[in-house]
This record gives structure tokens, C-alpha cells and sequence, in this order.
């Protein structure tokens, strides 16, 4: 007996010595912000979902607003979300209202501006739909295409109807052109021409790994349910004909976890965990966690590193837990690989003590 409490206060020291090897720190308060971009080591282009583009400094903690063109409409879960940054370029997801009630997923371009951005829509969800509800989106890129997330607005089998854009994964030229290799022009002759992937329910997390330039998923299920996963091209990931482990909300059935026919995700997590932003770590700050997935959740507030080398055996850790409240984003610093994070309410430093 004497033994197992020694073995158990060295486990919990154990524990306590991994979960304060590195600090957390506030950066400044923001307004519900949702998407966030490096455009340079010094900045970071943030979104607040009320419809805002702001330049936060990490030199002195300053932040300043851009003016921009864009219909944004808050409403429901939707509003402004995404935003990448690339060559002088910017791109945004984001809620449009799209008049009668109706709004969509939308992404727009637009010329790096300090002071206005003049955005040009380069995609339009279809059709518009009147519901607060699953909007996605998040933006990856990949070489000369724009990978976007699009939530199927709370319409469940909606998803599985590729000749509409909700509750799919599409793929367009970063001018908004589409690709004449995606699945329409090859074997998917019913899919809409944007479309690459189909059968996601409301996917908040979409990343590109620098390892194997593959781009990666996360997916919100409905009472249990979410998962990550692999984008695979004119595939489908099932909803709502799958459940992924979980339920409808009101205690009824879904359907299987899984079936062949359909895209398997590589981790599920049942019950919910919210899962909101994804990004596949690679820097010098956390050097041991190089190649392994981050994924961050709104409903327990936690951080973890999933290492997926071996997809028949995924590891998990949660890092932490319940320290700066529900988790919207993440980024890693491309020089130092020091981890930032969104908050409900701010932006937020993780760096090794």
C-alpha cells in the first residue's frame, strides 16, 4: 500500500512538472475574435466575428483596425471567421448576407492593405440559406489552390447532395477559378465544380501539414461525434448518414460510427469536445511535438497533440485545460514556433519557461 501512494505522488508530480514547463501569457483583449494570420513576424491579421480586421502588434501589444468592404452579417454562429494571408494577399470566409433573410458561406480576395482592404467575392456558397446554424469555414492553402471548410447550416443530409456546396470541402484556384482535375471533371459528373470533398457537418478546423503537404480536418458532430481527419479527394465523410459515435441532440440515433464506402476519420472523440481550430505543429519552441496535430476545443477549453504517425495507434495527450476559456484559433509562429491562441475574448502567448 505504501508503495502505491510513493508511485502515485510521483505520477502527480510527474504531472505537475510537464503542465508548468511552459507559460501562457495574455497579449491583448479583443471582441470575439475567430480567424487569425501571420502576415509578417511581427503581426498577426486577426477577425472578430462582429465583422472587424485587426492588426495586432507583438511588439508592443497595439492593435489596429482595417477598414474593409465586405456584407458581413453577424448572425447565429456566423459572422466574419477565416482570414489567411499569403503574398501580399488576403483571403476571408465569412457570412453574407445574401438579402430575403438568406445568407452563405462566402470567401473573398483582396490586396493587402494597412488601412482598407477592397475584397472581391471569389466564392458563394449555394444555395443561401435562412439559418443561424454550421456555417464552417475555415481556409487552408496548398501551392495554387484555396481549400475552404463549408458547414451544412444545421441541414443534415444536406451534405450528402453534392450538386449544393453546404456540408462540403471545396477546392478553387486562389483567384477563385476551379481546377479542371476536381472530382466534377473526372468520375463526379453530379458534384458541383468547387466541390472536393462531401459529408462534413460543421468543420472549424482545416490546416495544411508542412510535413507531408497533405491538408487536414477537424469536424464539430452533433452530441458526440467530432473528429479529425485527412481532406481526400471526392470522398465522403458520411454526414448525416453516419453519426461518428454520437447522437442527435435529442437522444435519437444517427447511424454508425463508421461504414466502409465512406472516409474514415484517423481520431474521434466521443462525447463532444468541440473541436474548433487544427494546425500541425512544426518549430523550435516545441521541437519534440514536430509533426504531431494541435487541436483546440471550445467545450473543455483544452489543447491536445495528437500523434498520428501510426494511424492504427493514435496517441493523445491533453496539454492543458480550462486556462484561458473556449479556444477559437491557433497559430504557430513561423520563425520561433512559439504557439498563439484565440480566445472568447483575447489573444494569448504559449512559450516554453
Amino acid at each position: 500500500m505504501k508503495n502505491l501512494i510513493y508511485l502515485f505522488i510521483f505520477f502527480f508530480l510527474l504531472s505537475d512538472l510537464n503542465a508548468s514547463n511552459f507559460t501562457i501569457t495574455k497579449i491583448v483583449d479583443l471582441d470575439e475574435p475567430w480567424g487569425s494570420t501571420f502576415i509578417n513576424k511581427n503581426e498577426l491579421l486577426i477577425t472578430e466575428k462582429s465583422g472587424k480586421i485587426v492588426i495586432v502588434s507583438l511588439k508592443n501589444n497595439k492593435t489596429k483596425i482595417i477598414n474593409h468592404n465586405l456584407n458581413v452579417l453577424e448572425y447565429g454562429q456566423g459572422g466574419l471567421l477565416d482570414i489567411i494571408f499569403k503574398d501580399n494577399t488576403v483571403w476571408v470566409s465569412y457570412t453574407e448576407d445574401r438579402g430575403n433573410n438568406k445568407t452563405s458561406t462566402s470567401i473573398a480576395r483582396g490586396d493587402f492593405n494597412r488601412d482598407k482592404i477592397i475584397f472581391k467575392n471569389i466564392f458563394q456558397a449555394y444555395p443561401p440559406i435562412d439559418s443561424p446554424y454550421h456555417f464552417g469555414s475555415r481556409l487552408a492553402i496548398n501551392d495554387d489552390y484555396l481549400f475552404a471548410s463549408v458547414g451544412e447550416r444545421g441541414q443534415g443530409m444536406i451534405a450528402q447532395d453534392p450538386s449544393k456546396h453546404p456540408g462540403s470541402i471545396i477546392r478553387i484556384y486562389l483567384d477563385g477559378k476551379i481546377p479542371k482535375d476536381n472530382p466534377k471533371f473526372l468520375d463526379k459528373k453530379d458534384w458541383l465544380p468547387e466541390i472536393f470533398q462531401i459529408g462534413v457537418r460543421n468543420p472549424q478546423g482545416l490546416t495544411l501539414s508542412p510535413f507531408d503537404k497533405k491538408i487536414y480536418i477537424s469536424n464539430h458532430g452533433a452530441k458526440g461525434g467530432d473528429w479529425f481527419g485527412e481532406v481526400k479527394k471526392g470522398e465522403n465523410y458520411g454526414w448525416k448518414i453516419l453519426g461518428w459515435g454520437g447522437t442527435n441532440y435529442s437522444g435519437t440515433k444517427i447511424g454508425p460510427k463508421w461504414k466502409p464506402g465512406f472516409t474514415k476519420a484517423i481520431q474521434y472523440w466521443v462525447p463532444s469536445i468541440a473541436t474548433s481550430a487544427i494546425t500541425i505543429y512544426k518549430g523550435e519552441e516545441f521541437k519534440e511535438w514536430n509533426g504531431n496535430a494541435l487541436i483546440t476545443s471550445l467545450k473543455d477549453m483544452s489543447l491536445r497533440k495528437l500523434d498520428f504517425t501510426n494511424l492504427e495507434s493514435v496517441k493523445e495527450d491533453v496539454i492543458f485545460q480550462r486556462k484561458i476559456g473556449r479556444i477559437r484559433d491557433i497559430q504557430v509562429h513561423p520563425k520561433n514556433g512559439k504557439i498563439y491562441f484565440l480566445s472568447k475574448k483575447s489573444l494569448w502567448v504559449m512559450e516554453k519557461v
